[in-house]
């Protein structure tokens, strides 16, 4: 019971602290489950946010759901899940609550556009770690660059980039054992 706790609470302060959705919680998220939790590794944690990109539904609670399922089966997924949702549902019922009322205030406005800046500074400190994780050697170089022009510049949705990068990744892989290679 200590445990299912602890996990609802530290997706619930996730959930909390975050603005800006999916994205902006990585960097949480790897503080809280990688550092200070140990309840999984970076490279695990990048394989839940690939999961997760391609699954339905928020990578934040995706993650979320994994981790608590690793943790304690299916009640640990229940409640991490529920534990990343309700600070969101809290804050978005107090928000419609009073929004209207105050949507045109110039304060308010600012602030949001504060908390956008600090965001995107989050998000690019989260991609940077996850290029020192992920993009090692060449060939990763290669998938990498290949998958920016298919979502940039051909508009290929985002399951087909990691689908095309999986296949890509077990055929350099297979091609690397088949030259003895070590990958």
């Amino acid at each position: 019971m200590k445990q299912l706790f602890l996990l609802f609470i530290t997706f619930f302060k996730v959930g909390v602290f975050t603005f800006g959705g999916g994205y902006a919680m990585l960097p949480l998220l790897q503080d809280e489950l990688v550092r200070r939790r140990k309840w999984t590794t970076d490279e695990e944690l990048l394989d839940y946010y690939s999961i997760g990109q391609c699954t339905p539904g928020v990578i934040a609670v995706n993650v979320s759901t994994f981790i608590g399922y690793k943790q304690k089966g299916i009640i640990g997924g229940c409640v991490s899940t529920l534990g990343m949702i309700t600070p969101s549902l809290l804050i978005i019922m107090l928000i419609a609550a009073v929004l209207a009322k105050y949507m045109h205030n110039q304060y308010l406005s600012y602030a949001f556009a504060g908390i956008r800046v600090a965001v995107t500074a989050l998000i690019a400190d989260t991609l940077l770690g996850l290029w020192k994780k992920g993009v090692k050697e060449k060939w990763a170089f290669g998938i990498f660059l290949v998958s920016v022009v298919l979502l940039l510049w051909l508009n290929l949705s985002a399951i087909w980039i990691v689908v095309l990068a999986s296949a890509a990744g077990v055929n350099i892989y297979k091609f690397g054992k088949q030259k003895g290679e070590k990958k």
